[in-house]
């Protein structure tokens, strides 16, 4: 895939930080190192996101519509 070619402004500190990282051999350059944490906050905030709409879930109601479901399908069920 090809990649695109964005300028962007860091604080000297955390510019600092990445450059130690760099020179550890803890990423190849700058560019891989913001790739990949720009791709790991990317993916927190969907997990975030996922965990916040499962929390919302009411699983009483989501129970007592399963077990409305297996009573409606077991009238269709044959006798053993």
């Amino acid at each position: 895939m090809r990649s695109a070619k964005i300028a962007i402004t860091l604080d000297p500190a955390l510019l600092a930080r990445l450059d130690r990282l760099v020179r550890e051999s803890r990423f190849p350059n700058r560019s891989q190192a913001i790739q990949e944490a720009i791709r790991d906050k990317l993916d927190r905030l969907k997990r975030g996101r996922l965990a916040r709409a499962c929390a919302m879930v009411n699983t009483a109601e989501e129970q007592k519509l399963a077990d409305e479901g297996l009573v409606e399908d077991m009238k269709e069920w044959p006798e053993y």
